[in-house]
């Protein structure tokens, strides 16, 4: 899955983009369309409702999205098959589709068990040879995206790493998605006495860009920390925990939660987690009595 709520299966043409593009896209503004999966994932997916064109279009004008456009998020949201509507006289409410709740579901999971304290590593390495031929550029594509989401990083042209051995399996199931097990190895054991394990990680990795990535979080909301309201700041509580939501929602891509051994020092992403943790728990109780308003739901 590429947007908890982000879609892998929304890959860009690799002939005009590449990992650093696709990560460059992450940072970029918000879409309408994305905010709408953000607003859907975190409020109508554990609802279980069926929510009427108003309120999303209400909490989507409170985050600066135009009508037209909220409306067209919308309809792509329908084509792709992750919602289905109904109507009632003019009005139109809008449902999950059985695979639009399985994708929210799956990025939900990789957002709130994103950030959680990592366990003691034990030093070893999962490599990963998976080769795939220049003139099938968009199954390189297709395997670079997967293999990133799932947290490893490519070293060399071929070669790809994680310090945690329990994603074989994960890997494994991306391989035999992309009919590439038959072409591919895997080895799991500790670094050894060539090079530096630093070395390989400032290869596989941009951990520069991730960690600017993550002060850019605790630039736009730590100073919400100093609010002693409910984070509404005499606006819409709503709106900024899905602005928050969406903020963090990238990052289970674009971190691949390496070991502290193998992190710099003093390393962002731990206090960009907290922060996390701490605004969605005081936002959260009146964020969804805010949405019960909106949907009528008592």
């Amino acid at each position: 899955m590429a947007t908890p709520f982000h879609v892998p299966a929304a890959d860009p043409d690799p002939d005009t983009s590449d990992g650093s593009a696709l990560r460059r896209r992450e940072l970029g503004q918000a879409s309408a369309r994305s905010l709408l999966l953000t607003v859907l994932g975190e409020f109508v997916l554990p609802a279980g409702e069926p929510v009427w064109t108003r309120a999303l279009l209400e909490v989507l004008g409170a985050l600066g999205v135009e009508s037209k456009s909220a409306r067209q998020a919308l309809a792509r949201t329908a084509a792709e098959g992750m919602l289905s509507s109904d109507r009632d006289g003019r009005r139109v409410r809008w449902s999950l589709t059985p695979a639009g709740e399985q994708l929210l579901s799956e990025g939900t999971a990789r957002i709130y068990g994103f950030g959680t304290p990592a366990t003691e590593w034990d030093g070893r390495w999962l490599v990963l040879l998976a080769s795939v031929p220049e003139s099938r550029r968009r199954l390189r594509h297709r395997l670079r995206t997967r293999l990133a989401w799932a947290g490893l990083g490519s070293p060399a042209p071929g070669v790809w790493v994680s310090p945690d051995p329990g994603k074989e399996p994960q890997v494994a199931a991306v391989l035999d998605e992309l009919d590439l097990r038959g072409m591919s190895s895997s080895f799991v054991g500790r670094y050894g006495g060539i090079g530096r394990p630093s070395d390989v990680v400032a290869q596989a990795w941009e951990l520069d860009r991730v960690e600017q990535a993550y002060h850019e979080f605790l630039d736009e909301f730590g100073p919400e920390l100093d609010r002693a309201d409910t984070g509404d700041g005499g606006g819409d509580v709503l709106a900024n925990q899905v602005r928050l939501v969406h903020a963090w929602r990238r990052f289970p891509f674009l971190d691949p939660e390496l070991p502290t051994e193998l992190l710099p020092e003093q390393w962002a992403g731990v206090r960009a987690a907290e922060l996390f943790a701490t605004l969605h728990a005081r936002w959260d109780a009146p964020a969804r009595a805010r949405w019960a308003e909106l949907t009528g739901v008592p």
